[in-house]
Protein backbone atom coordinates (compact mmCIF):
# COMPACT_ATOMS: atom_id res chain seq x y z
CA UNK A 1 0.00 0.00 0.00
CA UNK A 2 1.28 3.49 -1.22
CA UNK A 3 1.82 6.35 1.64
CA UNK A 4 -0.02 10.07 1.41
CA UNK A 5 3.46 12.28 -0.29
CA UNK A 6 2.11 15.44 2.28
CA UNK A 7 0.57 13.56 5.35
CA UNK A 8 -3.03 15.21 6.42
CA UNK A 9 -3.08 14.64 9.77
CA UNK A 10 -0.04 14.74 12.58
CA UNK A 11 -1.54 11.38 13.84
CA UNK A 12 -0.10 9.88 17.11
CA UNK A 13 -0.45 6.26 17.86
CA UNK A 14 -0.74 5.86 22.03
CA UNK A 15 -3.27 3.23 21.90
CA UNK A 16 -0.61 0.91 19.84
CA UNK A 17 2.30 1.92 21.77
CA UNK A 18 0.77 1.40 25.37
CA UNK A 19 -1.82 -1.48 24.77
CA UNK A 20 -0.44 -4.26 22.83
CA UNK A 21 -2.51 -7.13 22.98
CA UNK A 22 -5.95 -5.25 22.26
CA UNK A 23 -5.46 -5.03 19.01
CA UNK A 24 -3.95 -6.67 15.27
CA UNK A 25 -1.99 -4.57 13.28
CA UNK A 26 -3.51 -4.52 9.41
CA UNK A 27 -4.63 -2.81 6.38
CA UNK A 28 -7.75 -1.48 4.46
CA UNK A 29 -9.00 -3.07 1.43
CA UNK A 30 -8.51 -1.50 -1.83
CA UNK A 31 -11.37 1.10 -2.82
CA UNK A 32 -11.50 1.01 -6.30
CA UNK A 33 -12.98 3.97 -7.31
CA UNK A 34 -12.98 6.26 -4.44
CA UNK A 35 -15.11 8.82 -4.71
CA UNK A 36 -16.27 11.61 -1.88
CA UNK A 37 -20.37 11.50 -0.99
CA UNK A 38 -20.04 14.67 1.76
CA UNK A 39 -17.43 16.23 4.15
CA UNK A 40 -17.63 17.40 7.43
CA UNK A 41 -15.90 20.90 6.93
CA UNK A 42 -16.62 22.01 10.91
CA UNK A 43 -15.05 18.86 12.34
CA UNK A 44 -12.08 19.31 10.03
CA UNK A 45 -11.72 22.74 11.17
CA UNK A 46 -11.50 21.62 14.66
CA UNK A 47 -9.57 18.57 14.02
CA UNK A 48 -6.94 21.22 12.63
CA UNK A 49 -6.95 19.74 9.16
CA UNK A 50 -7.70 21.51 6.06
CA UNK A 51 -11.08 20.87 4.55
CA UNK A 52 -9.86 21.16 0.87
CA UNK A 53 -7.19 18.79 1.08
CA UNK A 54 -9.30 16.22 2.88
CA UNK A 55 -11.74 17.04 -0.14
CA UNK A 56 -8.55 16.39 -2.98
CA UNK A 57 -7.22 12.93 -4.50
CA UNK A 58 -4.81 12.06 -2.19
CA UNK A 59 -7.45 13.47 0.98
CA UNK A 60 -10.14 11.20 -0.01
CA UNK A 61 -7.56 8.49 -0.73
CA UNK A 62 -6.81 8.78 3.01
CA UNK A 63 -10.31 8.69 3.85
CA UNK A 64 -11.08 5.40 1.78
CA UNK A 65 -8.15 3.70 3.35
CA UNK A 66 -6.48 3.61 -0.08
CA UNK A 67 -3.18 5.52 1.73
CA UNK A 68 -1.89 5.31 5.07
CA UNK A 69 -0.58 8.46 6.71
CA UNK A 70 3.16 8.70 7.49
CA UNK A 71 4.21 7.09 10.57
CA UNK A 72 0.68 5.52 11.64
CA UNK A 73 -0.62 1.87 12.06
CA UNK A 74 -4.03 1.04 11.62
CA UNK A 75 -4.97 -1.36 13.56
CA UNK A 76 -8.19 -3.16 14.27
CA UNK A 77 -9.03 -3.18 17.82
CA UNK A 78 -9.74 -5.86 20.01
CA UNK A 79 -13.04 -6.40 22.67
CA UNK A 80 -15.46 -8.71 23.91
CA UNK A 81 -19.27 -8.07 24.47
CA UNK A 82 -22.48 -8.70 26.14
CA UNK A 83 -24.65 -8.78 23.01
CA UNK A 84 -28.57 -8.71 24.26
CA UNK A 85 -27.14 -10.45 27.75
CA UNK A 86 -25.02 -13.00 26.07
CA UNK A 87 -21.31 -12.99 26.26
CA UNK A 88 -19.30 -12.96 23.26
CA UNK A 89 -15.87 -13.83 24.33
CA UNK A 90 -13.82 -12.09 20.78
CA UNK A 91 -15.86 -9.35 18.45
CA UNK A 92 -13.27 -6.41 18.00
CA UNK A 93 -13.25 -4.34 14.80
CA UNK A 94 -14.47 -7.14 12.03
CA UNK A 95 -14.54 -4.41 9.38
CA UNK A 96 -12.99 -1.30 11.16
CA UNK A 97 -9.47 0.36 11.65
CA UNK A 98 -7.71 2.79 13.95
CA UNK A 99 -5.82 4.96 11.88
CA UNK A 100 -4.62 7.09 15.27
CA UNK A 101 -5.04 9.96 17.37
CA UNK A 102 -5.92 13.70 16.40
CA UNK A 103 -4.66 15.92 19.06
CA UNK A 104 -7.43 18.83 18.00
CA UNK A 105 -7.78 22.68 18.01
CA UNK A 106 -8.56 22.17 21.82
CA UNK A 107 -5.97 19.85 22.53
CA UNK A 108 -8.07 17.10 23.00
CA UNK A 109 -7.14 13.90 21.63
CA UNK A 110 -9.47 12.06 19.44
CA UNK A 111 -9.52 8.68 17.40
CA UNK A 112 -9.21 8.56 13.82
CA UNK A 113 -11.08 5.25 12.46
CA UNK A 114 -12.17 4.20 9.64
CA UNK A 115 -15.13 1.29 9.00
CA UNK A 116 -16.45 -0.35 6.23
CA UNK A 117 -12.66 -0.83 5.36
CA UNK A 118 -12.27 -4.70 4.59
CA UNK A 119 -12.37 -7.88 6.51
CA UNK A 120 -9.79 -7.99 9.50
CA UNK A 121 -8.65 -10.63 11.28
CA UNK A 122 -12.29 -10.34 13.74
CA UNK A 123 -14.59 -10.06 10.51
CA UNK A 124 -16.36 -13.34 12.21
CA UNK A 125 -17.00 -14.67 8.45
CA UNK A 126 -18.46 -11.29 7.02
CA UNK A 127 -17.08 -9.50 4.32
CA UNK A 128 -15.65 -6.22 6.06
CA UNK A 129 -17.45 -3.94 3.80
CA UNK A 130 -20.27 -0.95 4.43
CA UNK A 131 -22.65 0.17 2.39
CA UNK A 132 -23.76 3.66 1.48
CA UNK A 133 -26.90 4.08 3.74
CA UNK A 134 -25.94 2.96 6.81
CA UNK A 135 -22.60 4.94 6.62
CA UNK A 136 -25.01 8.12 5.72
CA UNK A 137 -27.21 7.09 8.42
CA UNK A 138 -24.19 7.04 11.13
CA UNK A 139 -23.12 10.60 9.87
CA UNK A 140 -26.29 12.34 9.41
CA UNK A 141 -27.44 10.62 13.30
CA UNK A 142 -24.05 11.85 14.77
CA UNK A 143 -24.59 14.95 13.39
CA UNK A 144 -28.17 15.50 14.67
CA UNK A 145 -26.89 14.12 18.33
CA UNK A 146 -24.01 16.80 18.29
CA UNK A 147 -26.32 19.58 17.50
CA UNK A 148 -28.84 18.57 20.11
CA UNK A 149 -26.05 18.88 22.76
CA UNK A 150 -25.96 15.20 22.94
CA UNK A 151 -22.04 13.80 24.00
CA UNK A 152 -21.57 12.12 20.24
CA UNK A 153 -18.73 10.36 17.61
CA UNK A 154 -19.28 12.12 14.77
CA UNK A 155 -18.35 11.47 10.99
CA UNK A 156 -15.71 13.39 9.46
CA UNK A 157 -16.50 11.79 5.78
CA UNK A 158 -18.28 9.28 4.32
CA UNK A 159 -16.59 8.29 0.71
CA UNK A 160 -18.14 5.82 -1.79
CA UNK A 161 -16.02 3.08 -2.47
CA UNK A 162 -17.10 2.17 -6.55
CA UNK A 163 -17.93 -1.23 -5.42
CA UNK A 164 -20.96 -3.09 -4.68
CA UNK A 165 -21.65 -4.85 -1.31
CA UNK A 166 -23.76 -7.64 -0.81
CA UNK A 167 -26.32 -7.46 1.40
CA UNK A 168 -29.95 -8.72 0.32
CA UNK A 169 -29.59 -6.85 -2.98
CA UNK A 170 -26.22 -6.02 -4.61
CA UNK A 171 -25.92 -1.82 -2.70
CA UNK A 172 -22.92 0.48 -3.69
CA UNK A 173 -20.34 0.52 -0.97
CA UNK A 174 -18.39 2.93 1.07
CA UNK A 175 -16.36 3.73 4.17
CA UNK A 176 -16.91 6.09 7.12
CA UNK A 177 -14.60 8.15 8.97
CA UNK A 178 -15.49 8.39 12.58
CA UNK A 179 -13.65 10.57 14.91
CA UNK A 180 -14.39 9.55 18.90
CA UNK A 181 -13.02 11.19 22.20
CA UNK A 182 -11.69 7.24 22.05
CA UNK A 183 -13.18 3.97 21.43
CA UNK A 184 -12.77 2.20 24.04
CA UNK A 185 -15.40 0.27 25.46
CA UNK A 186 -17.24 -1.91 28.69
CA UNK A 187 -16.59 -4.48 26.35
CA UNK A 188 -12.22 -3.41 25.69
CA UNK A 189 -12.20 -4.64 29.55
CA UNK A 190 -14.11 -7.42 29.06
CA UNK A 191 -12.25 -8.67 26.55
CA UNK A 192 -8.90 -7.88 28.69
CA UNK A 193 -9.86 -9.36 31.78
CA UNK A 194 -10.94 -12.59 30.36
CA UNK A 195 -7.09 -12.95 29.00
CA UNK A 196 -5.90 -14.16 31.85
CA UNK A 197 -3.71 -11.04 32.11
CA UNK A 198 -3.64 -8.69 34.99
CA UNK A 199 -1.25 -6.75 34.07
CA UNK A 200 -3.22 -6.20 30.91
CA UNK A 201 -6.11 -4.87 32.94
CA UNK A 202 -3.93 -2.50 34.88
CA UNK A 203 -2.47 -1.03 31.69
CA UNK A 204 -6.02 -0.55 29.90
CA UNK A 205 -8.12 1.11 33.14
CA UNK A 206 -4.40 3.57 33.70
CA UNK A 207 -4.68 4.74 29.89
CA UNK A 208 -8.68 4.74 30.70
CA UNK A 209 -7.78 7.19 33.46
CA UNK A 210 -5.21 9.29 31.45
CA UNK A 211 -7.19 9.80 28.50
CA UNK A 212 -10.66 10.25 29.81
CA UNK A 213 -11.03 10.09 33.85
CA UNK A 214 -7.63 12.04 34.50
CA UNK A 215 -9.19 13.59 38.13
CA UNK A 216 -8.92 9.38 38.98
CA UNK A 217 -5.54 9.63 39.15
CA UNK A 218 -5.56 11.52 42.67
CA UNK A 219 -8.35 9.29 44.02
CA UNK A 220 -7.55 7.27 47.05
CA UNK A 221 -8.71 4.15 45.06
CA UNK A 222 -7.71 5.08 41.22
CA UNK A 223 -9.69 2.53 39.94
CA UNK A 224 -12.74 2.29 42.06
CA UNK A 225 -12.85 6.32 41.18
CA UNK A 226 -12.49 4.95 37.36
CA UNK A 227 -15.85 3.13 37.48
CA UNK A 228 -17.44 6.11 39.48
CA UNK A 229 -16.72 8.69 36.28
CA UNK A 230 -17.79 6.35 33.97
CA UNK A 231 -20.97 5.56 36.15
CA UNK A 232 -21.49 9.21 36.38
CA UNK A 233 -20.92 10.14 32.80
CA UNK A 234 -23.13 6.91 30.73
CA UNK A 235 -25.72 8.16 33.43
CA UNK A 236 -25.75 11.96 32.29
CA UNK A 237 -25.55 10.31 28.46
CA UNK A 238 -28.45 8.11 28.75
CA UNK A 239 -30.35 10.83 30.85
CA UNK A 240 -29.72 12.98 27.36
CA UNK A 241 -30.73 10.69 25.39
CA UNK A 242 -34.63 10.13 26.76
CA UNK A 243 -34.70 13.99 26.99
CA UNK A 244 -35.05 14.31 23.66
CA UNK A 245 -36.54 11.26 22.64
CA UNK A 246 -34.31 8.95 21.51
CA UNK A 247 -33.70 4.97 21.55
CA UNK A 248 -30.02 3.38 20.82
CA UNK A 249 -31.76 0.11 19.56
CA UNK A 250 -28.54 -1.77 20.57
CA UNK A 251 -27.06 -0.97 23.94
CA UNK A 252 -24.55 -4.09 23.93
CA UNK A 253 -21.56 -3.56 26.27
CA UNK A 254 -19.71 -3.41 23.09
CA UNK A 255 -21.12 -0.41 22.37
CA UNK A 256 -20.80 1.71 25.75
CA UNK A 257 -17.60 3.83 25.88
CA UNK A 258 -15.66 4.94 28.90
CA UNK A 259 -15.35 8.04 27.63
CA UNK A 260 -19.30 8.74 28.00
CA UNK A 261 -20.39 9.28 24.16
CA UNK A 262 -22.88 7.44 22.16
CA UNK A 263 -21.20 5.15 19.71
CA UNK A 264 -22.96 2.83 16.63
CA UNK A 265 -26.01 4.25 15.06
CA UNK A 266 -27.40 0.72 13.70
CA UNK A 267 -30.77 0.39 15.08
CA UNK A 268 -31.49 3.55 16.62
CA UNK A 269 -34.20 5.63 16.26
CA UNK A 270 -35.84 8.97 17.42
CA UNK A 271 -39.52 7.85 19.08
CA UNK A 272 -42.86 9.77 17.69
CA UNK A 273 -46.09 8.72 20.08
CA UNK A 274 -44.34 8.49 23.70
CA UNK A 275 -44.79 5.08 24.84
CA UNK A 276 -42.11 3.83 27.35
CA UNK A 277 -42.23 0.88 25.31
CA UNK A 278 -41.16 1.58 22.48
CA UNK A 279 -38.60 -0.93 20.80
CA UNK A 280 -37.30 0.12 16.75
CA UNK A 281 -34.62 -2.84 16.15
CA UNK A 282 -35.69 -5.45 14.14
CA UNK A 283 -33.78 -8.11 16.49
CA UNK A 284 -34.86 -6.60 19.96
CA UNK A 285 -37.89 -9.22 19.98
CA UNK A 286 -38.10 -8.88 23.80
CA UNK A 287 -37.83 -5.19 24.14
CA UNK A 288 -34.81 -5.41 26.27
CA UNK A 289 -33.62 -2.10 24.94
CA UNK A 290 -36.81 -0.25 24.63
CA UNK A 291 -36.54 3.20 25.54
CA UNK A 292 -37.45 3.21 29.06
CA UNK A 293 -35.15 0.40 29.17
CA UNK A 294 -32.26 2.01 29.07
CA UNK A 295 -31.25 3.38 32.27
CA UNK A 296 -31.61 -0.28 34.26
CA UNK A 297 -29.86 -1.48 30.54
CA UNK A 298 -26.87 0.94 31.32
CA UNK A 299 -26.38 0.02 34.82
CA UNK A 300 -26.22 -4.08 34.21
CA UNK A 301 -23.66 -2.92 31.71
CA UNK A 302 -21.71 -1.13 34.10
CA UNK A 303 -22.03 -3.81 36.45
CA UNK A 304 -20.00 -5.70 33.91
CA UNK A 305 -17.18 -2.87 33.90
CA UNK A 306 -17.03 -3.53 37.41
CA UNK A 307 -16.45 -6.90 37.52
CA UNK A 308 -13.21 -6.71 35.20
CA UNK A 309 -11.91 -3.96 37.59
CA UNK A 310 -12.93 -5.86 41.13
CA UNK A 311 -9.06 -7.16 41.07
CA UNK A 312 -7.28 -3.37 40.76
CA UNK A 313 -10.00 -2.14 43.85
CA UNK A 314 -8.84 -4.13 46.03
CA UNK A 315 -7.01 -7.63 46.80
CA UNK A 316 -9.72 -8.90 48.80
CA UNK A 317 -12.65 -9.85 46.86
CA UNK A 318 -15.68 -9.28 49.29
CA UNK A 319 -13.79 -6.04 49.71
CA UNK A 320 -13.26 -4.86 46.12
CA UNK A 321 -17.29 -6.28 45.52
CA UNK A 322 -18.58 -4.12 48.33
CA UNK A 323 -17.44 -0.82 46.95
CA UNK A 324 -17.75 -1.60 43.74
CA UNK A 325 -21.67 -2.32 44.49
CA UNK A 326 -21.83 1.16 45.94
CA UNK A 327 -20.70 2.81 43.26
CA UNK A 328 -22.94 1.18 40.91
CA UNK A 329 -25.73 1.34 43.37
CA UNK A 330 -25.46 5.54 42.96
CA UNK A 331 -26.44 5.06 39.33
CA UNK A 332 -30.22 5.44 39.59
CA UNK A 333 -29.87 8.82 41.62
CA UNK A 334 -27.44 10.05 39.41
CA UNK A 335 -29.38 9.17 36.76
CA UNK A 336 -32.34 10.75 38.04
CA UNK A 337 -30.85 14.08 39.18
CA UNK A 338 -29.83 14.26 35.75
CA UNK A 339 -33.04 13.50 33.89
CA UNK A 340 -35.21 15.55 36.04
CA UNK A 341 -33.22 18.62 35.81
CA UNK A 342 -33.17 18.07 32.05
CA UNK A 343 -37.14 17.70 32.71
CA UNK A 344 -37.71 20.80 34.38
CA UNK A 345 -35.93 22.89 31.91
CA UNK A 346 -38.35 21.81 29.23
CA UNK A 347 -41.28 22.90 31.37
CA UNK A 348 -39.57 26.16 31.93
CA UNK A 349 -38.71 25.39 35.77
CA UNK A 350 -35.19 26.47 36.81
CA UNK A 351 -36.26 26.08 40.70
CA UNK A 352 -36.45 23.04 42.39
CA UNK A 353 -40.03 22.28 44.23
CA UNK A 354 -41.85 19.29 45.51
CA UNK A 355 -44.67 19.22 43.44
CA UNK A 356 -42.51 19.20 39.83
CA UNK A 357 -41.88 15.52 40.31
CA UNK A 358 -46.10 14.99 39.86
CA UNK A 359 -46.21 17.89 37.27
CA UNK A 360 -43.47 15.73 34.65
CA UNK A 361 -45.05 12.42 35.59
CA UNK A 362 -48.73 13.76 34.98
CA UNK A 363 -47.53 14.91 31.62
CA UNK A 364 -45.60 11.78 30.16
CA UNK A 365 -48.63 10.03 31.39
CA UNK A 366 -51.08 12.01 29.43
CA UNK A 367 -48.46 11.83 26.17
CA UNK A 368 -48.67 8.33 26.30
CA UNK A 369 -52.51 7.78 27.15
CA UNK A 370 -53.33 9.94 24.02
CA UNK A 371 -50.28 9.21 21.86
CA UNK A 372 -48.95 12.70 21.76
CA UNK A 373 -46.00 13.08 19.42
CA UNK A 374 -42.98 13.68 22.01
CA UNK A 375 -41.11 16.55 20.44
CA UNK A 376 -44.05 18.47 18.91
CA UNK A 377 -45.59 18.10 22.32
CA UNK A 378 -42.73 19.51 24.52
CA UNK A 379 -41.96 22.15 21.43
CA UNK A 380 -45.39 23.39 21.56
CA UNK A 381 -45.53 24.25 25.26
CA UNK A 382 -43.59 27.76 24.89
CA UNK A 383 -46.43 29.29 22.77
CA UNK A 384 -49.15 27.77 24.59
CA UNK A 385 -47.10 29.32 28.13
CA UNK A 386 -47.48 32.59 25.96
CA UNK A 387 -51.17 32.59 25.66
CA UNK A 388 -51.71 30.61 22.17
CA UNK A 389 -52.47 26.81 23.39
CA UNK A 390 -54.10 25.73 20.76
CA UNK A 391 -50.75 24.38 18.76
CA UNK A 392 -50.48 22.21 22.44
CA UNK A 393 -54.14 20.95 21.90
CA UNK A 394 -54.17 20.32 18.93
CA UNK A 395 -52.27 17.71 19.03
CA UNK A 396 -54.17 15.91 22.14
CA UNK A 397 -57.55 13.83 21.48
CA UNK A 398 -58.62 15.25 24.34
CA UNK A 399 -57.60 18.21 25.11
CA UNK A 400 -59.34 19.14 28.36
CA UNK A 401 -57.27 17.07 30.01
CA UNK A 402 -54.28 19.01 28.69
CA UNK A 403 -56.11 22.23 29.64
CA UNK A 404 -55.76 20.84 33.48
CA UNK A 405 -52.57 19.96 33.13
CA UNK A 406 -51.61 23.33 31.78
CA UNK A 407 -53.22 25.53 34.29
CA UNK A 408 -51.30 23.58 37.01
CA UNK A 409 -48.39 24.19 35.17
CA UNK A 410 -48.87 27.91 34.39
CA UNK A 411 -49.31 27.98 38.51
CA UNK A 412 -45.99 26.60 39.09
CA UNK A 413 -44.32 29.09 36.45
CA UNK A 414 -45.42 32.47 38.01
CA UNK A 415 -42.75 32.68 40.38
CA UNK A 416 -40.42 31.91 37.55
CA UNK A 417 -40.21 35.34 36.76
CA UNK A 418 -41.09 37.03 32.61
CA UNK A 419 -42.91 34.54 31.17
CA UNK A 420 -41.34 35.36 27.97
CA UNK A 421 -37.67 34.70 28.99
CA UNK A 422 -39.16 31.56 30.12
CA UNK A 423 -40.52 30.45 27.24
CA UNK A 424 -37.41 31.70 25.22
CA UNK A 425 -35.11 29.02 27.40
CA UNK A 426 -37.26 26.31 26.65
CA UNK A 427 -36.88 26.58 23.14
CA UNK A 428 -33.54 26.24 23.55
CA UNK A 429 -33.80 22.88 25.10
CA UNK A 430 -37.01 21.67 23.27
CA UNK A 431 -35.80 20.90 19.59
CA UNK A 432 -38.38 21.84 16.66
CA UNK A 433 -36.41 19.42 14.57
CA UNK A 434 -35.12 15.78 15.62
CA UNK A 435 -34.22 12.96 12.95
CA UNK A 436 -37.84 12.45 12.16
CA UNK A 437 -37.51 8.63 10.84
CA UNK A 438 -39.22 8.69 7.53
CA UNK A 439 -37.28 11.49 6.57
CA UNK A 440 -34.00 9.46 7.41
CA UNK A 441 -35.01 6.71 5.19
CA UNK A 442 -36.36 9.24 2.37
CA UNK A 443 -32.78 10.55 2.43
CA UNK A 444 -30.98 7.54 2.73
CA UNK A 445 -33.11 5.53 -0.44
CA UNK A 446 -32.31 9.10 -2.29
CA UNK A 447 -28.73 8.71 -1.85
CA UNK A 448 -28.04 4.94 -2.35
CA UNK A 449 -29.46 5.94 -5.80
CA UNK A 450 -26.77 8.58 -6.04
CA UNK A 451 -29.09 11.67 -4.91
CA UNK A 452 -27.65 13.03 -2.05
CA UNK A 453 -30.18 16.34 -2.48
CA UNK A 454 -32.48 14.72 0.01
CA UNK A 455 -29.86 13.64 2.63
CA UNK A 456 -28.10 17.43 2.12
CA UNK A 457 -31.35 19.11 3.42
CA UNK A 458 -32.24 17.37 6.02
CA UNK A 459 -28.42 17.72 7.25
CA UNK A 460 -29.17 20.99 7.07
CA UNK A 461 -32.64 20.92 9.25
CA UNK A 462 -30.86 18.87 12.31
CA UNK A 463 -27.46 20.98 12.11
CA UNK A 464 -30.34 23.80 14.01
CA UNK A 465 -32.81 21.91 15.92
CA UNK A 466 -33.45 24.65 17.99
CA UNK A 467 -34.18 27.17 15.24
CA UNK A 468 -37.80 27.10 13.80
CA UNK A 469 -37.52 28.42 10.16
CA UNK A 470 -40.48 28.72 7.69
CA UNK A 471 -40.68 26.44 5.02
CA UNK A 472 -39.42 23.74 7.29
CA UNK A 473 -42.68 22.25 8.55
CA UNK A 474 -42.86 19.14 7.15
CA UNK A 475 -39.45 18.47 8.87
CA UNK A 476 -41.44 18.58 11.87
CA UNK A 477 -44.12 16.43 11.58
CA UNK A 478 -44.08 13.29 12.69
CA UNK A 479 -44.54 10.13 9.74
CA UNK A 480 -47.84 9.86 8.03
CA UNK A 481 -49.81 7.34 9.10
CA UNK A 482 -49.05 5.01 5.57
CA UNK A 483 -45.11 5.43 6.33
CA UNK A 484 -46.29 1.93 8.89
CA UNK A 485 -44.48 0.08 11.85
CA UNK A 486 -40.75 1.69 11.56
CA UNK A 487 -38.10 -0.97 12.17
CA UNK A 488 -34.46 -0.76 12.08
CA UNK A 489 -31.42 -2.82 11.10
CA UNK A 490 -28.01 -3.33 12.35
CA UNK A 491 -25.83 -1.22 9.30
CA UNK A 492 -23.85 -4.43 8.62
Amino acid sequence: MSVAAQPLFALDNSYVRELDGLYEAWQAAPAPAARLLVLNEELAAELGVDADALAAPDGVAVLAGNDTPEGTTPVAQAYAGHQFGGYSPRLGDGRALLLGEVLDVHGRRRDLHLKGSGRTPFARGGDGKAAVGPMLREYVIGEAMHALGIPTTRALAVVATGEGVARETLLPGAVLSRVAASHLRVGTFEYAARRDDPALVRRLADYAIARHHPGASEAEDPYLALLEGVVDVQASLVARWMLVGFIHGVMNTDNMTISGETIDYGPCAFMEAFDPATVFSSIDHGGRYAYGNQPPIAQWNLARLAETLLPLIDADTDTAVAAATDVLGSFPDRFHRYWSHGMRAKLGMTHDREEDGALIDDLLALLRAQRVDYTSGFRALSSALLGDAARARSLFAEPSAFDAWAERWRARLSSEGDLKTVAEAMDRVNPAYIARNHRVEEALAAATGDDLEPFNRLLQVLVRPFDERPGLEAYAAPAPPDFGEYRTFCGT
